[in-house]
């Protein structure tokens, strides 16, 4: 495999693949990729992608907040965050940016995320809002009680982030009861289908492509 030139570094990258990817499969290529990036050999990458049902531990997951252990394979992670799900119907979204281009803020860099999902839900008339003591996107319900609709979890490494988004399009909402989301028992999980919204996984792919550049300027 020819290896990209450090002309054709500056271009960000989109790739969706289709399909159910395994786990592990996803780990590995993240890991190569942000090595490539780190020694500026291959570009920036935006990726998309569905995964089989499983659950994460992220660097502060509580074992208590593993419900069901046997129900679905569980992975421990270095990324931040507790327990999520992740299975088909989600849309999670591996980012892999160069912070040393964006000013090595990566608290600018998650509220960019966040901001990202919030305005990317917008586009369906669903009003997201972040939480100052709470992690992810959450909207609130007619009756006033708040669900989760998207989770974060970032890891950098020598300033080249991954990991990154999961968004809730019409996922199977009873596999969250294996785990108590992100250590937060007092509110629920909901996703476009859940909130009447029928749109596609193209749907949401064009929607999240089209804020990028909102956010990112790019």
């Amino acid at each position: 495999m020819t290896k990209a030139k450090k002309t054709d570094v500056m271009a960000l990258e989109w790739k969706i693949t289709q399909g159910l990817t395994p786990y592990e499969d996803a780990i590995e290529f993240m890991e190569q990729r942000v090595a490539d990036i780190i020694k500026g050999e291959a570009r920036e990458l935006v990726w998309l992608l569905e995964h089989p049902p499983l659950y994460t531990a992220g660097t502060s997951a509580n074992i208590k907040d593993l419900v069901m252990p046997g129900r679905f394979p569980t992975y421990n992670v270095g990324r931040g965050g507790q327990y999520t799900y992740h299975g088909p119907g989600q849309r999670v979204v591996y980012v892999m940016l160069d912070l040393t281009k964006r000013g090595r803020d990566v608290r600018k860099y998650v509220t960019q995320l966040e901001q990202w999902i919030i305005e990317t839900l917008a586009t369906f008339d669903i009003t997201a809002e972040r939480r100052g003591n709470r992690v992810g996107v959450w909207v609130t319900r007619q009756n006033q009680t708040e669900d989760k609709i998207a989770a974060l979890g970032v890891r950098v490494r020598k300033w080249v982030s991954f990991h990154g988004i999961c968004l809730n399009v019409n996922p199977d909402l009873d596999h969250y009861s294996g785990i108590v989301p992100c250590g937060i028992t007092e509110h629920g999980v909901t996703s476009l289908a859940d909130l009447g919204v029928a749109a596609s996984m193209p749907d949401v792919d064009a929607a999240l492509k089209a804020q990028w550049g909102v956010i990112f300027g790019e």
